[in-house]
């Protein structure tokens, strides 16, 4: 084909105009080579997006720990608790900590 041929062509004289060109080089930029391209725009609301996550998470840990604190007001729980988390024991008691063998 010569210059003159492809000139005729439809599609040739779309991609030919200048305003076309420049619109195409324009979206290349700013999709590809700005600061504030597609892909940073991209990788941006994913770690905002995990950061929501986590905020969640750590929201819901929160609460868990306010209705363990408020359930640990009553003397008889605090002392449930840590007979059973620090193995604490009355004066005239004894503790005898139980492990089984298992076998694989």
């Amino acid at each position: 084909m010569k210059l003159k041929e492809l000139r005729k062509k439809p599609w040739f004289r779309f991609l030919g105009n200048k305003y076309v060109l420049l619109s195409l080089i324009f979206a290349g930029w700013m999709i590809f080579l700005d600061s504030n391209s597609w892909f940073i725009h991209n990788e941006l609301n994913q770690e905002l997006n995990e950061l929501e996550d986590n905020k969640n998470y750590y929201r819901n840990e929160i609460d868990k720990d306010k209705a363990v604190i408020e359930k640990l007001q009553d003397s008889v729980e605090l002392e449930k608790f840590a007979r059973q988390k620090y193995f604490m024991k009355r004066a005239d008691e004894d503790i005898y900590i139980i492990e089984y063998d298992t076998i694989d």
